[in-house]
């Protein structure tokens, strides 16, 4: 049997250990071990990594504790706008939507964006009248209200200030998923609901292919979590496949280079899940902390947060 393995992402951060409660550590460790489960059952029974990395998003977007789908902040007008992406590596097609409203599962979506459609990016009406084309499940603004999330936006919604997620503990709320199937596959997704407060339809680097998102069989998976712009601008997802490729680099080192040398220079902060065509798992990332999991073959399932 060829290596397999999968690696989930429910954001990163200045997460520091004093601050979180060992409730909010178990729940949060439960939540990552569930995702990366869906995951990987999909994966030791012969599927696709398409398929796994979508189940593994689909728990962590069901789950208010992370800022996707249920979980997703408020905008500045009171509203929750997603973005999410999904692609594979054997041919390089991928989907993803931006600013999304009411959709259950952002990244079923951007699937659907990617089999059953000519384009690779749909945004706002647009992206919502397909979803009700396909009789996706759509849900009322109560389903993705958390008191929590509202907290957060009537402390700044008066203000011109956007949080990348906590004020207290910032966390940057993004999730994610890589994936090697035993066929030698290669996959990868993100969904996020942005950043609190956000205005003018501001869409971040998850649903941009080689930004915050990328999968090529040649080389790796890529799902980052951070301050989008700077993850945009390094075109981080791509660059480390491109170190892969044309220099000859581990993943381990492209990652590297990307995390703490490239980004760091630029004033991102963040980190981002990855592995290789050999089933390398790495999960770097430059800030105090990153909701993690993984697993790879038979090994023993594993999560992390600082």
């Amino acid at each position: 049997m060829k290596n397999f393995g999968i690696a989930v992402h429910g954001g990163a951060g200045t997460l520091s250990a004093t601050e979180m409660t060992p409730e909010n550590e178990g729940n949060y460790r439960k939540a990552l071990e569930t995702a990366t489960r869906a995951g990987y059952e999909v994966l030791i029974n012969g599927g696709t990594s398409l398929d796994a990395v979508e189940a593994a998003v689909i728990e962590l977007e069901n789950d208010p504790l992370f800022n996707a789908g249920r979980g997703a902040v408020f905008t500045n007008a009171g509203i929750h706008e997603m973005d999410a992406c999904i692609m594979e590596g054997k041919t390089l097609t991928a989907g993803a939507v931006a600013g999304i409203k009411n959709v259950k599962n952002p990244v079923s979506l951007a699937r659907h964006v990617m089999e059953n459609s000519e384009f690779v990016l749909l945004s706002g009406d647009g992206a919502e009248e397909f979803a009700r084309k396909l009789n996706l499940p759509f849900e009322t603004d109560e389903y993705f209200y958390t008191q929590l999330r509202r907290d957060q936006w009537l402390a700044v919604k008066d203000t011109d200030e956007v949080l990348l997620d906590h004020k207290e503990i910032k966390k940057f709320g993004t999730v994610g998923a890589v994936a090697l199937d035993q066929y030698g596959n290669l996959a990868a997704s993100t969904s996020t609901g942005g950043m609190t407060n956000k205005r003018y339809g501001r869409i971040g680097d998850c649903p941009i292919i080689g930004s915050g998102t990328y999968a090529n069989n040649a080389t790796c998976a890529i799902s980052c979590t951070g301050h989008g712009e700077f993850f945009m601008r390094a075109v981080v997802a791509h660059d480390i496949s491109c170190l892969m490729e044309y220099k000859g680099l581990s993943l381990k080192e492209a990652c590297r280079i990307l995390v703490h040398d490239k980004l760091i220079k630029l004033g991102g902060e963040g980190g981002l899940i990855a592995i290789d065509y050999n089933g390398n798992i790495e999960l770097p990332f430059n800030s105090e902390g990153m909701y993690r999991g993984w697993i790879k073959n038979d090994e023993e399932l594993q999560t992390g947060i600082y």
